[in-house]
């Protein structure tokens, strides 16, 4: 599933193709949405939002389409109405005198107005987002000793976006390893050190990956790895997607695990339950 900055890589590119655009069709492939097709054509669009892992398509009237990619959505931008040969269903199109956005394979689409966002179930109920800039470490530190949030272990905790939006599984895997803390600790295993460095591994590295279109690595080794010709996929991670590799730091192979039904990848010797390295 596309996490926190691949949606935000997305909301930029169908930012740059439809907004301060006048509207000239919509298409919704569910016929409960269709209706709203008429209201907002015409209409321009404003921006384009993220919300954790969730896509906000504001027009000027006060309308706004609501996407969520969960597993398989993708958007693709193109000429105006030059659709590509795919065997993915087309949900959501919106189409402008040059540029077509358009929404394959989504499930999750709704059409909310302004004044309902703040009560809708997903976008009301989510964690502070880790893009927006105005998200703290004294922030995420304060979520993860509160009594809410503190007993859960973090293979769970990590991926709950009612603890902090934008968070997946490469990033949970990344944070972990950056803060050195055994994947099947929870908040209140940890020390207050170990807190404060997920915190930081949690904001930096979700930041870092949008900025650079996936890479959490240290960005100096990449360097390094880049002059070595390894291909992206070599050098995007620290940990994760590296099973019995060796550790970059430490030359420990890498071990994967399944925690909390997704995979997970760990140093044994970094993230050693009971120490600190």
């Amino acid at each position: 599933m596309p996490e926190g900055p691949e949606i935000r890589r997305a909301a930029d590119t169908v930012a740059k193709a439809i907004v301060g655009k006048p509207v000239e069709e919509v298409f919704f492939a569910f016929d409960h949405l269709a209706h709203y097709a008429k209201e907002l054509e015409g209409q321009t669009v404003t921006a384009v939002d993220t919300y954790g892992k969730a896509m906000l398509t504001r027009f000027d009237n006060g309308l706004n389409i609501y996407s969520h990619n969960q597993l398989y959505g993708k958007w693709v931008i193109r000429p105006a109405r030059d659709l590509p040969e795919t065997k993915r269903q087309l949900r959501l199109a919106i189409h402008n005198t040059e540029k077509s956005a358009l929404l394959y394979s989504a499930s999750d689409i709704e059409v909310v107005r302004t004044e309902e966002i703040a009560i809708h179930p997903f976008m009301s109920s989510i964690g502070p987002d880790l893009l927006d800039e105005n998200v703290t470490v004294e922030q995420v530190i304060a979520r993860l000793v509160s009594d809410k949030f503190k007993r859960r272990g973090f293979p769970s905790l990590l991926l709950d976006q009612k603890f902090l939006a934008g968070l997946g599984n490469y990033l949970r895997s990344e944070a972990l390893f950056v803060a050195r803390i055994w994947p099947q600790y929870r908040p209140i295993d940890c020390t207050p050190q170990q807190i404060e460095a997920l915190a930081h591994a949690c904001i930096d590295l979700t930041r870092q990956s949008y900025r650079t279109k996936g890479i959490t690595n240290d960005l100096t080794l990449v360097e390094e790895l880049k002059m070595g010709n390894l291909p992206f996929h070599r050098y995007r991670f620290r940990v994760f997607n590296r099973a019995d590799e060796p550790c970059w730091e430490c030359g420990t192979p890498i071990v994967k695990t399944t925690l909390g039904g997704r995979r997970l990848y760990y140093c044994p010797l970094h993230q050693a339950a009971g120490s600190e390295h």
